[in-house]
């Protein structure tokens, strides 16, 4: 064991690298999940978009990512890991190039959803190729690496529509076609890749390939350990994995750790604090350009603890990690939470001067001196003094003007539970699946996963805004609060450590006989 400790430890750098390349995809899906952001005002005037047509323009993504989710898996499985991602990296540079060219709606949206089904490509295949290819010893971060792409991606892609938002009137085309770029490259860079040994030896038979590229890895103790186990894995494999297998006794423990996980890491509410951290702050009493500074200040938050998930998955494991972040995301949602529920409603001559609609602050003059305790109470009385579409518009875009509430306390629960997720949930779910899945099933399950996180993502997005408005910030943080604590339980009760384990290894332990 230690000659081989040595040995990996020696051909560190080659594995580093490889994982470098092909974590690329991350920058690639991150990039091209943030860059529309910039890009809103110039399509929605350029192709003359109502706002249902902005809204699928935005959202058709997550629909090519969905089928990318189906796709990708079984055919990593037919063609192999490194092809796949060579055709991912294709569509990445078409869907840049065609959105920023197309002069049509249609064809627009056709570009977008390419550029979607890279994204849920990559989103998978990426980790299942580096966890194939790492040493047990540094698989955890080298699969992390991924999602440390994913969020520089989206930090990348944010500065760069802040320096090419005044190339003119259709600087949106700038936004979107500058994404080739990064795309040529990572599509050229594939190319000197090795192929998956797993898949080599488990597809096609090619052993002797399949030892060179471990004896680069891992020197050649390493590669003949390793062979060894894939062999007696595949000796053990009946015919090819379907969708039915899934469902299969044997495999129930995997695949409650794996949708469990997939779940939790999307309802928990992540994707509703990014996409929707302004509009957070601004319920926080904060004016727009602080709470864009703010927003800025989270992406940051993100970046910097994923690194530290990347330090500490191979060293402190993936289940305390879980542990130690769904704690702490609990903590800062009962923090914001309470921060939200012990806010007051002041009216008084300068908070009523901030309403913008005349309407509204005619229908709520006569409150000037009262103060609310709680926003059950006031909309109470606000609703009874005007109709449904003017009160629709107080709760959206009023209420801010009259909260008052320790938006330090607001600012730090955020922090606090972005940080948390960036060291758990975040890198540790894809870590997670990309080992628990024996070969036999892993191209179908990890599509069927995939898929199942876009959805709750889609999900959880989509009705954010209506629980902002609707519900209230305070029962909505005590909702994600409460998710986010059967995280805790569920981490606890069913996910297993899988620290230092080879793939064979984690295999045997959770396939029941």
């Amino acid at each position: 064991m230690e000659q081989r400790e040595v040995e990996v430890k020696m051909n560190k750098s080659y594995t580093v690298l490889i994982s470098l390349i092909v974590a690329l995809g991350g920058f690639l899906l991150g990039f091209d999940s943030a860059v529309i952001s910039g890009a809103v005002k110039g399509i929605t005037q350029y192709f003359e978009m109502t706002d249902a047509m902005l809204g699928f323009a935005v959202g058709c993504v997550i629909f090519g990512a969905m089928a990318g989710n189906l796709l990708a898996g079984p055919m990593a499985d037919r063609f192999g890991r490194k092809t796949v991602l060579i055709f991912v990296a294709a569509l990445f540079a078409i869907s840049a190039s065609w959105s920023a060219l197309a002069t049509g709606y249609t064809e627009f949206i056709i570009a977008r959803i390419i550029g979607g089904i890279g994204i849920g490509g990559a989103i998978l295949i990426a980790p299942i190729y580096i966890a194939e290819i790492a040493p047990p010893k540094l698989r955890g971060s080298l699969v992390s690496f991924n999602q440390l792409n994913i969020v520089i991606g989206i930090s990348v892609a944010y500065f760069s529509n802040y320096f090419l938002v005044n190339y003119g009137d259709e600087s949106w085309r700038w936004m979107l076609g500058v994404e080739a770029i990064p795309a040529i490259i990572y599509f050229l860079s594939l190319f000197s890749v090795p192929k998956s040994p797993r898949w080599l030896i488990l597809k096609l038979n090619k052993v002797k390939l399949a030892r060179k590229i471990l004896q680069k890895i891992g020197g050649e103790e390493y590669a003949e350990i390793t062979v060894a186990e894939i062999q007696r894995g595949r000796d053990k494999q009946e015919e090819k994995g379907k969708l039915a297998d899934l469902f299969k006794s044997k495999y129930a423990t995997i695949m409650i750790i794996a949708l469990g996980i997939a779940f939790f890491q999307q309802i928990t509410g992540i994707n509703a604090i990014f996409y929707y951290a302004p509009t957070i702050f601004e319920q926080a009493g904060g004016s727009t350009d602080s709470s864009f500074l703010q927003a800025i200040v989270v992406g940051l938050t993100n970046l910097v603890f994923t690194l530290v998930a990347i330090w500490l998955i191979d060293r402190l494991g993936r289940k305390p990690l879980l542990l130690i972040g769904t704690s702490c995301m609990t903590i800062a949602l009962l923090m914001a939470t309470f921060a939200f529920n012990t806010a007051t409603y002041d009216f008084n001559a300068t908070t009523l001067d901030k309403v913008q609609n005349k309407e509204i602050k005619t229908a709520l003059a006569d409150l000037e001196g009262q103060s609310f305790e709680s926003q059950g109470a006031l909309f109470e009385v606000v609703s009874a003094k005007m109709n449904q579409d003017l009160f629709l518009n107080f709760k959206r875009n009023e209420i801010t003007n009259f909260i008052q509430i320790n938006a330090t306390l607001v600012l730090i629960a955020i922090l606090l539970y972005v940080a948390s997720f960036a060291i758990s949930l975040g890198p540790v779910m894809w870590t997670l699946i990309s080992e628990v899945f024996p070969s036999k099933i892993k191209g179908i399950a990890i599509s069927v996963v995939g898929f199942f996180n876009s959805l709750v993502s889609f999900s959880v997005t989509q009705i954010f805004p209506w629980e902002l408005t609707n519900l209230g910030p305070t029962t909505t943080f005590a909702l994600y609060a409460l998710l986010s604590f059967l995280a805790i339980l569920f981490v606890y009760k069913y996910v297993i450590e899988t620290k230092g384990k080879t793939l064979e290894e984690v295999e045997e332990l959770l396939i029941r006989p």
